[in-house]
């Protein structure tokens, strides 16, 4: 396994994982790279296996173990555009129905890696998709997701992909488990996202972590030196501990990829606002929850909403029929929920709903703001600091940490100093008597020379 490339993904770049799932990955690595185990200890951290080849078919064809859907329902057609020598990358039913499973964490590259290994990649995963939106035969795709997450980069292209799918399919994305963080932002592209009682979803944040090995090179003897060349060549390196404007850096790199995922899930979802979705602080839902939150539009199973999409050209829909809170992302429709309930009261009540859910966001969105800019503005590192600590309150939107950590990285303001009209306020003026006279009482000659000595006169004797 090559975990010293895993730990390059992982360590120092922004992650869309649960914080659970992040720690687990964290110990594992540092087990397999050697921290906490004897020096004679051998490491396999360079060391690649290959546990399952791939299967070799009569006609000479190879099948790669990709992601693979629930294998109880529909079958691998064959793709025709490969000239009928491999099957399609999703399964389908007789319905039209695709499905496209998605079980692990999500990198970005990997093409086929899938279950086996714990992880999809986002390529292999777009893949499937446009090849299911482009396939004559199927009518509507089905997103089987249990996943916590996976790296940041790549989650946005791929949410795009499953928006434009959705564009030309009846997109359901089910939360067969679990659909956190990047695998959240990929289901917010669907139509509808349907939750198990017991799903989880949610977790709209994004994680960096950071580590420092310094002490443990320590206790082992080692002393490592970088040789560089550019002033941030080294930033975030793990043998020292994070200096506070690299923090800050690292910071901002977060806050914009939070910033798209909460534009990410707003294009995907009309009843998830930017400020709703900023609003739930990255907490998770489990079921009817999230369904309240926003973050779902009904409880239901795989089973359910698979039943619903092959019935759907009869115009029957058993799901509909149970699940007041399904409706449709495309044209806001509701679907009738009971019998003998008016559609139109169905649509007003969920209009409503919606509305009372944006009002609270934006209640919500405005409290944090102001609590944000508070803790900037009156934080002891503003002090000497008022116009930078102003420019990050009101022109940024940095968390009051990372707002903080820029400011205790950047030089204090020196005293203004007093200009020269506020010295000379404070200076004695000299008394040289009387304005000298104007028009008519102009004096010239030996008198003004007089008048001009005796007042020298009076200042000297003041003087003295």
């Amino acid at each position: 396994m090559n975990t010293h490339r895993i730990a390059a993904q992982f360590y120092n770049r922004p992650q869309l994982l649960m914080p659970s799932t992040a720690c687990a990955i964290s110990a594992f690595l540092l087990s397999r790279l050697g921290r906490g185990r004897g020096a004679a200890e051998p490491n396999d951290g360079g060391e690649s296996r290959q546990y399952f080849a791939p299967t070799v078919h009569t006609d000479g064809s190879l099948e790669g173990h990709g992601p693979r859907a629930s294998r109880f329902y529909g079958q691998w057609p064959v793709d025709e555009e490969g000239g009928g020598r491999r099957p399609a990358p999703y399964r389908r039913t007789e319905e039209g129905v695709a499905i496209i499973t998605a079980v692990g964490e999500f990198v970005n590259r990997g093409a086929w890696i899938g279950a086996p290994s714990g992880l999809v990649s986002y390529e292999g995963f777009k893949f499937q998709v446009r090849k299911a939106a482009a396939d004559p035969k199927v009518s509507s795709i089905i997103l089987d997701i249990e996943s916590p997450g996976g790296e940041a980069i790549g989650a946005f292209e791929a949410a795009a992909m499953v928006r434009d799918a959705a564009k030309q399919k009846n997109v359901v994305a089910v939360v067969n488990g679990m659909a956190a963080s990047a695998a959240f932002a990929i289901a917010s592209g669907a139509r509808r996202i349907v939750t198990m009682p017991t799903g989880i979803s949610g977790s709209i944040g994004v994680v960096l972590m950071h580590l420092d090995i310094a002490k443990a090179l320590e206790n082992e003897g080692l002393k490592p030196t970088l040789i560089f060349a550019g002033e941030h060549k080294i930033d975030g390196n793990p043998f020292e501990a994070l200096p506070s404007d690299v923090r800050a850096e690292l910071q901002r790199e977060v806050s914009s990829f939070y910033d798209q995922f909460l534009e990410t899930v707003a294009l995907g979802r009309a009843s998830l606002s930017e400020q709703r979705a900023r609003a739930t602080q990255a907490r998770v839902y489990k079921g009817q929850d999230a369904v309240e939150a926003g973050l779902a539009d009904a409880v239901g199973t795989f089973e359910d909403v698979l039943d619903e999409l092959s019935a759907a050209p009869s115009g029957r829909s058993s799901l509909s029929k149970r699940r007041l809170s399904m409706t449709d992302q495309t044209t806001g429709a509701l679907e009738a929920s009971f019998p003998g309930i008016p559609q139109a009261d169905h649509e007003r009540a969920v209009t409503a709903a919606r509305e009372a859910g944006m009002t609270e966001g934006r209640k919500a969105g405005a409290a944090d703001a102001s609590t944000r800019i508070a803790g900037i503005l009156d934080h002891a590192a503003a002090q000497g600091r008022e116009a930078l600590a102003r420019h990050l309150a009101f022109k940024t939107e940095l968390p009051v940490e990372a707002a903080v950590a820029t400011l205790e990285a950047s030089p204090k303001a020196e005293a203004a100093k007093p200009s020269l009209q506020q010295k000379m306020a404070g200076e004695q003026k000299p008394d040289l008597g009387a304005p000298p006279a104007t028009g008519a009482d102009r004096v010239t000659g030996p008198e003004a020379f007089e008048r001009g000595r005796q007042i020298a006169l009076r200042a000297k004797g003041k003087a003295a």
